[in-house]
């Protein structure tokens, strides 16, 4: 298992859900490259309402479906491990907005394989 405490990196991908590489959504092929480099984890966060350089308003709340909405993808890891990735994201982001920021880790756990997800404190425990 991955140990991260301490000083970190955080990375985030702003991007349109629309977005894509390949036929596949950008946010999906930066998490399966992050994993890919071993960061030790990425999540992918969708707005309801938003704009960027283009400075056309996205949002949920028109009556078509969403149009376009924006998607945020967050990485955290070390420093070097998370500018070491860098490189792959001048590949995959065409437009967008990538940012760093220094962040600090105070618990970064993750559950055994096979473990009940409700832990120890499921049903007949203490």
């Amino acid at each position: 298992m991955t140990s991260l405490t301490g000083r970190a990196l955080r990375l985030t991908v702003y991007i349109g859900e629309d977005d894509t590489w390949h036929h596949k959504p950008l946010y999906s092929e930066i998490v399966h490259r992050a994993h890919a480099a071993g960061l030790a984890g990425a999540s992918v966060f969708r707005g309801i309402e938003g704009f960027g350089a283009s400075s056309r308003i996205h949002t949920s709340r028109l009556l078509s479906l969403s149009e376009d909405l924006p998607v945020a993808v967050v990485v955290v890891d070390t420093e070097e491990r998370v500018r070491a990735f860098l490189p792959q994201l001048d590949e995959l982001v065409r437009e967008g907005l990538v940012t760093l920021d220094d962040c600090e880790v105070v618990r970064y756990v993750g559950r055994a394989a096979g473990q009940d997800p409700a832990g120890s404190h499921g049903e007949g425990s203490p």
